[in-house]
């Protein structure tokens, strides 16, 4: 093979950019709207629906360990990508059938979501891995300098779809009617997720045969059994083989992980308890981190020599850093929509807009911005200065947590009843559209250029672990967001001073009590790590530490990594 580096990219990076933009469409756009559905429609608690949304998030991210493994040893990239298009798209049907019935049966239509979900969650998992997979195949060894350029323009392929999920699906599916939050529309909205899925799966089939191939037109991603040697590395072996008493180590670390975990999420082994919301902390949380610690041991001790393992330590070490970016981020779909909707003045231009696109912002910077750091990454590394990978993910830690001083700061005067100014927001999802930039493509170019090939796939599920991990702590930390505007309100017309009852001032008649609970209101503000969570500027600044701090210990031993990644950058 010549050793020569082509200029541009291949072809074939553009069928997978549309695939990942119809597939982030139907995703976005029911993640927009999903939150809001659980609490109008279906009835659920804020707070649960925080967790719920987490915990769903977090499987999502953990089922392509399942599809990246499959791919890896049986169906190959192609097949998988096909499977996991069409259950997503099956999944919003659910969802639609859910959003259509709920009025006449509200617990058929609980399930009808969560079966829609569940079929999701496994789509995604088939999905996610093996398309991140492929884009780092189109590339022959020689080329592997340009992946971090190429993952950031298939990035902004991933948020043009985000974009316009989050700005049709809640054009059409969040609607208010004399300014009330109207339950019955949301199924329009997942109906349109699901069109979208159907589209991406079939632009995927029609054009993968010829464009999604490697320079000499072999196709990328098929039957295992059909890899030649040129897939790999020279002297790399090309089957993942596990060791018997290596799965049995691993299989006996998840079960014990998954009791301690268990133990210190919900302070119990036992499984006693099957109502949702301790179904997701006791049991999906448990198995997010149990999974994640058991499944790295499992491939770290079929590294073959030390190069390869350090480089493996590499990705995991990043990993671990980026569950703290994931838990401040993906607020966007929970606390900061509940705020969005219950304590911001929506004015934009003279449109109120709905509270479930206000997120539609990170997916429009993403798309303005992911060519000008493409641009910028290139020009550094054609001068010698581009940083190490590790390091720009310590930049994208550092942006959300400015992001989210910035926010803590403009709130602090507003308590918990005044109005937000929308521009705020858009600040905010600006400044961590810039810092997901810095980190999100840029990890998954490093799993591309790291992951030795016989287990790509299934390393992109161990990445793709992390953010289920950040993911389950962003529905935790968004369940402890306090009482905002909407809460208040609603109090005070019950004759009520919520604040007051927060603070201790007053004490509730039962029968007062019992009207709170009645209007989903807690009486108590929410704990987190000891400490009482009394207003938004201090939910805030939780993430201002959590990834301040994270971002700050990921710099200091970025050149430690570099060395670990031996010449990779």
């Amino acid at each position: 093979m010549s050793e020569t580096v082509k200029q541009g990219h291949p072809k074939g990076l553009w069928v997978l950019f549309g695939t990942e933009m119809w597939e982030r469409f139907n995703f976005y756009g029911m993640r927009a709207l999903l939150a809001l559905f659980m609490v109008n429609s279906l009835k659920y608690l804020e707070a649960d629906s925080s967790i719920f949304y987490g915990g769903f998030l977090a499987l999502c991210y953990l089922t392509p360990m399942l599809g990246g493994f499959v791919a890896d040893r049986f169906l190959g990239n192609r097949n998988c990508i096909l499977i996991g298009g069409l259950l997503m798209g099956l999944g919003q049907l659910f969802l639609f059938f859910s959003a259509s019935i709920f009025d006449g049966n509200l617990e058929f239509a609980k399930t009808m979501m969560w079966l829609g979900l569940f079929v999701i969650i496994f789509g995604n998992g088939f999905f996610k891995p093996n398309i991140s997979s492929m884009v780092g195949s189109l590339y022959p060894k020689q080329e592997k300098s340009k992946l971090d350029t190429a993952f950031t323009i298939f990035y902004m392929g991933i948020n043009l779809g985000a974009f316009l999920g989050q700005f049709i699906c809640p054009i059409v599916g969040d609607v208010k009617v004399d300014g009330v939050q109207d339950p019955f529309a949301f199924k329009w909205g997942f109906l349109a997720a699901s069109i979208a899925m159907f589209i991406g799966t079939f632009v995927f089939f029609v054009l993968k045969n010829k464009y999604v191939v490697t320079p000499e037109g072999r196709p990328i991603g098929g039957l295992p059994k059909y890899n030649t040697a040129e897939d790999f590395e020279e002297g790399e072996t090309q089957t993942a083989n596990f060791k018997g008493n290596s799965m049995g180590i691993a299989v006996a670390l998840f079960i014990g992980l998954f009791f301690i975990f268990r133990y210190l999420l919900v302070g119990e082994f036992g499984i006693t308890n099957f109502e949702m919301g301790k179904l997701v902390k006791g049991l999906i949380y448990p198995f997010i981190y149990s999974a994640g610690v058991a499944l790295a041991y499992l491939i770290m001790t079929s590294a073959e020599n030390k190069v390869e393992r350090q480089r493996i330590w590499v990705i995991y070490i990043v990993s671990f850093f980026i569950i703290f970016f994931w838990a401040a981020f993906e607020q966007a779909g929970s606390s900061l929509t509940f705020i969005a909707s219950n304590q911001t003045d929506r004015n934009f231009f003279g449109w109120d807009m709905p509270a479930s696109m206000v997120q539609i912002f990170n997916g429009l910077f993403v798309v303005i911005m992911a060519v000008p750091f493409s641009m910028l990454w290139d020009k550094l590394r054609a001068k010698g200065k581009e940083p190490v990978s590790p390091l720009k993910q310590a930049f994208g830690l550092f942006l959300i947590a400015i992001s989210y001083f910035i926010i803590a700061h403009n709130v602090k005067d507003l308590g918990n009843s005044g109005l937000l100014a929308i521009h705020w927001l858009i600040l905010l999802y600006l400044i961590q559209t810039a810092g997901e930039l810095c980190l999100s493509p840029i990890g998954l170019s490093l799993v591309g250029k790291l992951a030795p090939k016989r287990f790509a796939s299934l390393l992109y599920g161990v990445f793709f672990i992390a953010n289920a991990a950040g993911y389950a702590l962003a529905g935790t930390l968004g369940a402890i967001m306090p009482a905002t505007g909407d809460k208040f309100e609603k109090a005070s017309k019950l004759g009520i001073n919520l604040q007051d009852v927060l603070d201790k001032k007053i004490t509730l008649s039962t029968e007062q009590a019992a009207m709170l609970t009645k209007e989903q209101i807690g009486i108590e503000n929410p704990i987190f790590a000891g400490f009482e969570i009394h207003n938004l500027y201090e939910f805030f600044m939780v993430f201002v530490v959590l990834c301040g701090v994270a971002g700050l210990i990921l710099a200091l031993i970025s050149p430690r990594l570099k060395k670990m990644m031996h010449g990779i950058n």
